[in-house]
């Protein structure tokens, strides 16, 4: 598992001082730990880039301005729906002899098959809910795909990983290969009567009730 140093200084928690560290480039975040008081903080958007936009899962050693180091992993972000820019993230705390909760991103390898075939690509979990140590927490979850075929799929019980506990029910499907949609050619007949149930649609619209019969069944 790599590590990442992220820099960081404490902050002000006021929404107006959160506006004006992201006008300044920055972006606020907190840090919590049970049994510790929450840290308001920010880092740059730089320095968050490598933690933020990676498939990896990354320990990371946070750096305060009075020295201080914490141990942590991140466990949320928010982007700017627009920009794609980080608006907020959260760090929690860990520790060496306790077990975490937390999601792995799952990588593909290979061109599956049934690709060739036609199919389809449906990679429906992208994130697997796993519990450990921290030092077997997984960088990512490789899932070997080339030789799916179609109809197949990779299940969540298909997974085996040393020392990690899957949260995830068994049953979920990962990835699968489905087949090419068919359009079905319509026959002469059946086209036929599309056609005539097309242009009879108006007719029956312009056949409404007139006027004088409308008013004979108010009275």
């Amino acid at each position: 598992m790599s590590e990442i140093i992220l820099n960081a200084v404490i902050r002000n928690p006021e929404k107006k001082a959160s506006r004006k560290l992201r006008i300044e480039g920055k972006v606020p975040g907190v840090f919590y730990f049970h049994g510790e008081n929450n840290l308001n903080i920010s880092a740059t958007e730089l320095g968050l880039k490598p933690l933020i936009y990676s498939s990896e899962t990354h320990i990371v050693n946070l750096v305060l301005e009075n020295g201080e180091t914490k141990k942590c992993i991140l466990k949320d972000f928010q982007l700017n729906p627009i920009t794609d820019k980080v608006m907020h993230f959260d760090l929690v705390g860990i520790s060496d002899n306790e077990i975490i909760d937390i999601e792995v991103p799952i990588v593909l390898i290979g061109t599956p098959k049934g690709i060739k075939d036609g199919g389809t690509l449906q990679h429906t979990l992208h994130k697997l809910k796993v519990s450990c140590l921290p030092k077997f927490i997984p960088e990512h979850i490789e899932i070997n795909i080339a030789e799916l075929g179609i109809n197949t799929s990779v299940h969540v019980s298909d997974l085996k990983i040393e020392n990690v506990t899957i949260l995830e029910l068994s049953t979920k499907v990962i990835v699968a290969v489905v087949p090419p949609t068919v359009l079905k050619e319509l026959t002469p007949a059946e086209a036929e009567a599309a056609a005539a149930a097309a242009t009879a649609e108006p007719e029956l619209i312009a056949k409404g009730k007139k006027p004088e019969e409308e008013e004979e069944i108010k009275k």
